[in-house]
């Protein structure tokens, strides 16, 4: 089980005896003290003392870490299976546990559920019955021992998707024969910002001021440029044990703010995979009483908004002369700017400005090496001929389902005329070595 975060408050212990006035010993105190009865005959008995673990600041009696830590494995064949979704506002997170008879390994063992989506913002009163179907197990670091947490969809009683199931959609782009023989391969740079309880203010900046300016606090070190480590490393670790493919972290920018990857993940599995993530972080930073935020850009002014960079390829990018494919996919992802701009998250004409490594949302441009384009080559992938492409639109709080899908379809399944190719192909000054007919 993944050990969270401590809580920062002191710690105090109330001792009685009897009818004995209870008095207060700071933590220091107590751990001088020698709780082990001696053998000695003479020595009186401690049995009599009960010991409670107190919280200083509203005295409340701590019992329960040993029922929290507690493997059930032994005494029991059944498990807990808390199933996931996303919410009405599409990217709240809802949870709800169940009993299963027995460890599974495979989401189809699981059963349907329910719930009342009227409290969720996604059904009406009158009939509010959502149908959870479960798609994607992994471990469950809160519990521990054979415990799941189930990523499912949302579907109403008829078998139909409801609005804010993205995840049916891009099963069909995903189970598309085409797309299935591309493996598309996807690695997510998921962005997010750490918050102050109550006041809404980044972690580590002074109520109600700022921290000195960008430049000391990306993958800084140090009590004065690194707020949050703990939440970060915890959340790593949880995602580890959890089977999330997680594969690197660091500090952001903007000082508060974090950054981790997944990937690279095929297909459905990236959307899975970073739902998954966001639902451990929310139980991490509620546990440690920090408030995490996805808003693409939490502070105005001259700080780094919050994105979620996806590094995108294919089969035939990957492969010789793979260049020339990703070529041809900005050419249809310049075509489709739009479309992919509304689908890939709120607020997030906030965030793309055109500065602070961003590129401005009305326009669209390519680059190698160039941060502040809309889709970013790699100096390897020129140099070697093959690769993959980044693109920098997401915001932080974007659907993984809408992104991925999107990405899949527009390059792979969308077929672009030769007339709207070659206006594309000028407009943003990219010239295609293939001919033509190779390219479709």
């Amino acid at each position: 089980m993944a050990q969270i975060l401590a809580p920062t408050t002191q710690w105090q212990m109330r001792i009685t005896k009897n009818s004995m006035t209870p008095s207060l010993v700071t933590t220091k105190t107590w751990s001088s003290l020698l709780l082990k009865q001696k053998k000695s005959g003479n020595t009186k008995s401690l049995s009599k003392f009960r010991v409670y673990a107190l919280k200083s600041e509203n005295n409340t009696i701590n019992r329960l870490e040993n029922l929290l830590n507690l493997d059930i494995t032994p005494y029991t064949d059944k498990i807990i299976a808390e199933y996931i979704w996303i919410g009405g506002s599409g990217i709240d997170l809802r949870s709800k546990s169940r009993t299963i008879p027995r460890p599974v390994e495979h989401p189809s063992e699981l059963p349907k559920w329910n719930y009342d989506g009227s409290s969720t913002g996604q059904a009406p009163g009158e009939d509010s019955e959502v149908i959870l179907y479960p798609q994607a197990i992994f471990k469950d670091p809160f519990r521990g021992g054979n415990n799941i947490l189930v990523i499912c969809d949302t579907y109403t009683p008829a078998g139909e998707p409801i609005p804010t199931n993205k995840r049916a959609r891009a099963a069909e782009i995903f189970s598309n024969q085409k797309v299935i023989n591309e493996v598309p391969w996807y690695g997510i740079e998921q962005e997010y910002t750490l918050m102050q309880t109550n006041v809404q203010w980044p972690l580590g900046w002074p109520v109600g001021g700022y921290p000195g300016p960008q430049g000391p606090y990306y993958c800084g070190v140090g009590a004065d440029k690194s707020f949050g480590r703990d939440i970060s490393d915890a959340h790593y670790k949880a995602c580890l044990y959890a089977g999330i493919n997680i594969s690197g972290t660091n500090g952001e920018v903007m000082p508060g703010q974090w950054e981790y990857q997944v990937g690279p993940s095929v297909g459905i599995e990236a959307g899975d995979h970073i739902w998954c993530s966001r639902y451990l972080l929310e139980r991490i930073t509620e546990q440690a009483g920090v408030v995490l935020t996805l808003d693409p850009k939490p502070i105005e002014g001259d700080w780094n908004g919050a994105g979620c960079h996806t590094n995108y390829s294919t089969k035939s990018m990957r492969e010789e002369g793979g260049f020339e494919v990703i070529k041809k996919a900005i050419l249809n992802l310049s075509l489709r700017h739009k479309e992919h701009i509304s689908a890939y998250g709120e607020g997030n004409e906030r965030r793309l400005t055109g500065k602070h490594e961003t590129a401005s949302i009305t326009t669209f441009s390519w680059g190698v090496a160039n941060r502040g384009c809309s889709i970013r080559v790699g100096r390897a992938t020129e140099k070697q001929g093959k690769g993959y492409l980044e693109d920098g639109h997401p915001a932080s709080n974007m659907d993984t389902y809408v992104l991925t899908s999107s990405l899949a379809e527009t390059t792979t399944l969308w077929v672009v005329t030769l007339e709207a190719e070659a206006l594309a192909a000028e407009k943003i000054a990219l010239k295609l070595l293939v001919k033509k007919a190779q390219l479709h």
